[in-house]
């Protein structure tokens, strides 16, 4: 095993996460730690996702690390909602002025890592044949980044040009003069649309599911504002590691039936104009109560309508059949008035399925459509999909993907039983996708570096979740989702998306605040639920029932 090299941490990915773990491994704990990238640069998300309209649905002045004064004060955003050149300007800002690229070999794919029992080090392979032992493997490979294209029959058939949201070419695409589909109204879809329609000679939508979607109202940032929230940093940062969604908000009315038919109507239609998810926040019931939620349901579908000239068309957008919030909600600059342009034609592949890709174009319902250019916005393997398409093998050669085929288990969100030293940034059992992802990123690095820190103090050189403590979660997990309307939408929250995939809810819907205070009492118990132990010392198992 000569040809092995060893380090300390292994992190896979230079997004967001696998860039401040690396700064916290190597800066902070003064770990030998390196980072290997698919991309041929930082910024993850921000990297692939270069498609016409890509935005981030999150404030700016809170999607941003919070982890360094100077940071907070050196850079400025521009916009309410930052664009997606702007969040990889940021990501490359970061990278440089922390030196990270000198520890990230890119252009390099993990293909498996296994857990050595000997040695105690995991050995990870690399598609350029590479091998790296570590004592600890980080992974930080995102929630959506398995990009996935449906297997339509004759899709290789196809002469025109293909491409897919997620995975779009660097340089741009020219739509000019050219018949354009799109397929898929989820976020990626409703950004890319208004763009594509503006250029295309003629652009005609394909959706299955329509999707709920709120106006984002973005706009330039003023100085004003820029200078109110860097003399209040710490202030505000404070509170958005204790929200629920990490970006702090106005706090609910009350619940939708407190109030009056007509200050319903006006609260709603504030929180309307205003724009951004706080929409959904009006009233604190929207999320539980089925009922309550379709006030707001309603509310959105009436805007629909009112948005849209051809009620045919307008009925076609209209979403039914799950309530609002229940599938990821989405942010949209004129989306809706997109479908009121001459060159813009919507299909519903709900009443009329895609049948085939043929040379020319697709066949839907009979019908065949020639195209030049076919664009797939039919999002990810969500969550479980990146960490799958890697041969991840714990104790006894246990494959990851095995262990999780009915479904993800993990504790915490941040370890799975038999995976010694694995540490998973916002995985499935976490708040990741529900919430502000940067928020829940640095809490996630910040508790894996401090559980680093008392392995070291103690003497102990081995971490694993216990299997009871990871049955607890898990039950946590799900009881707390249950609790609301969130199962009650076939979503890639639950791997809908994805055929043969486990239906199992995976985001942890209590909150990032709440999410953190229960990792906190955890570390503060000696991390229990954890199994401790080193070579020198006898295995220390601590655990207890989740949040008692």
């Amino acid at each position: 095993m000569s040809d092995i090299q060893r380090c300390d941490a292994v992190v896979i990915g230079a997004g967001f996460a696998g860039m401040y773990a690396l700064h916290r491994l190597r800066d902070d704990l003064g770990l030998r730690a390196r980072v290997f990238e698919r991309g041929t640069d930082v910024g993850g998300t921000w990297y692939w996702n270069r498609y016409p309209g890509a935005r981030c649905d999150v404030v700016s002045l809170f999607y941003s690390y919070s982890f360094s004064d100077e940071l907070e004060k050196e850079w400025e955003w521009t916009e309410l909602y930052p664009a997606q050149a702007e969040i990889l300007a940021y990501a490359n800002h970061v990278a440089d002025r922390f030196d990270l690229r000198k520890d990230i070999t890119f252009e390099t794919s993990v293909e498996s890592a296994d857990y050595d029992e000997d040695s105690q080090e995991w050995v990870i392979t690399t598609d350029r044949g590479e091998r790296v032992a570590a004592r600890f493997l980080i992974t930080a490979a995102g929630c959506l980044s398995a990009s996935r294209v449906p297997t339509f029959p004759g899709i290789d058939t196809f002469e025109g040009e293909t491409y897919h949201t997620g995975r779009w070419p660097h340089e741009g695409v020219d739509f000019s003069g050219k018949k354009v589909a799109v397929i898929g109204t989820g976020s990626s879809g409703i950004q890319a649309i208004p763009q594509i329609a503006q250029q295309a000679d003629h652009l005609t939508v394909f959706q299955r599911t329509p999707a709920f979607s709120l106006p984002a109202r973005n706009r330039p940032l003023t100085a004003e504002e820029i200078a109110d929230f860097k003399a209040n940093f710490r202030e505000r940062r404070a509170a958005a590691r204790v929200a629920p969604s990490g970006v702090p908000g106005t706090p609910p009315v009350g619940s939708a039936f407190s109030v009056t038919d007509q200050q319903r109507e006006e609260l709603l239609t504030d929180r309307w104009n205003l724009g951004g998810v706080e929409f959904l926040r009006v009233f604190n019931d929207t999320s539980i109560n089925l009922e309550a939620n379709e006030f707001s349901a309603e509310y959105v579908r009436d805007r629909i309508r009112d948005l849209i000239e051809d009620p045919a068309t307008a009925e076609k957008l209209v979403p039914h059949g799950y309530p609002i919030g229940a599938k990821r909600i989405c942010l949209d600059t004129d989306y809706y008035v997109t479908y009121n342009r001459d060159n813009v034609d919507l299909v519903s592949v709900r009443e009329t399925p895609i049948e085939e890709v043929t040379p020319a174009g697709l066949r839907v319902g009979g019908t065949e459509y020639e195209f030049d250019v076919i664009v797939f916005a039919t999002g990810y393997d969500a969550m479980t999909g990146p960490l799958n398409a890697i041969d991840i093998r714990g104790i006894d050669g246990q494959l990851l993907r095995d262990k999780w085929a009915a479904g993800p288990r993990t504790y915490l969100g941040i370890a799975t039983a038999n995976f010694p030293n694995l540490f998973m940034l916002t995985a499935p059992g976490s708040p990741s996708v529900l919430a502000n992802m940067i928020i829940s990123i640095e809490q996630h690095v910040d508790w894996v570096a401090d559980l680093l820190v008392y392995l070291r103090e103690h003497g102990y050189t081995r971490v694993e979740a216990v299997v009871d403590e990871e049955d607890k979660w898990v039950e946590h997990v799900n009881e707390v989702a249950s609790h609301t309307l969130f199962p009650q939408g076939n979503s890639w929250y639950s791997g809908a998306n994805i055929p043969g995939k486990a239906r199992v809810f995976m985001p942890y819907v209590a909150g990032a605040g709440t999410y953190r205070k229960i990792c906190d009492e955890v570390a503060a118990d000696d991390y229990r639920g954890f199994t401790l132990s080193a070579a020198t010392h006898e295995t220390d198992s601590r655990s207890s029932v989740v949040g008692s």
